[in-house]
């Protein structure tokens, strides 16, 4: 792939360190109001089913009302009933996403993590998802990503048509490390949530880091 053909990752937020109630979703407007972000995925976190579902319905429409698209994770059942536009589904098993897939594509969007190993991650990719993702939802606790998940997705996005979503790490000053694997979408909690406070400014210089990246590799 030439400099000519690349595209601008976008942002993903996962809800991981988002607390439940209004100011889960304070924290989630601000962070969707300071500049683009395509999804969100909405993760348990080791909420009980009904917490979760509770979460879940306060949440999506505030994701779907800015724009972006509302991924559930874990729970197909509570994606339908909050009308989520899509499911994750994190098990690492293939089965379990080419069931997903199955029942819920097309009219949901379907994706998965959970596959280390590039044979794992083209077994999953003959499920025909929506998109893969190289990370563990509530993993990004280092300051940079995992080096698997970045070599991984380097790898995938130069050679597989299927978009992937490479996890960032905790500081958003390693937020090139993720840019530089060409993935199409970098997905982005403690860097984001991590701190109550300035949440849409570190959205905005995330936006602004993807967006030097490209002009440098263009000029």
């Amino acid at each position: 792939m030439t400099d000519e053909d690349r595209i601008r990752p976008r942002l993903v937020l996962a809800t991981t360190l988002l607390p439940d109630g209004e100011l889960g979703e304070a924290r989630l407007r601000e962070a969707l109001s300071a500049g683009d972000v395509a999804s969100v995925l909405v993760d348990p976190a080791g909420r009980q089913e009904a917490a979760f579902q509770d979460f879940a319905e306060r949440l999506v429409p505030i994701v779907q009302e800015a724009g972006a698209a509302a991924i559930v994770a874990e729970d197909t059942r509570c994606a339908g009933r909050v009308r989520a536009d899509g499911f994750h589904e994190s098990k690492g098993s293939v089965g379990a996403l080419r069931e997903a897939v199955a029942r819920l594509s097309p009219k949901l969007i379907v994706g998965g993590s959970g596959f280390t190993t590039r044979h794992d991650a083209l077994e999953a990719g003959e499920a025909m998802p929506d998109y893969l993702f190289f990370g563990k939802l509530g993993a990004d606790t280092g300051a940079e990503p995992l080096r698997r998940n970045l070599e991984l997705a380097e790898w995938w996005a130069a050679i597989v048509e299927i978009p992937c979503i490479v996890q960032g790490g905790a500081d958003l000053a390693t937020l090139g490390l993720a840019i530089d694997t060409r993935a199409e979408f970098i997905a982005l909690s403690a860097a984001v949530f991590g701190d109550e406070a300035g949440i849409g400014a570190r959205v905005k210089a995330a936006n602004r880091m993807i967006d030097e990246a490209m002009e440098r590799g263009a000029a």
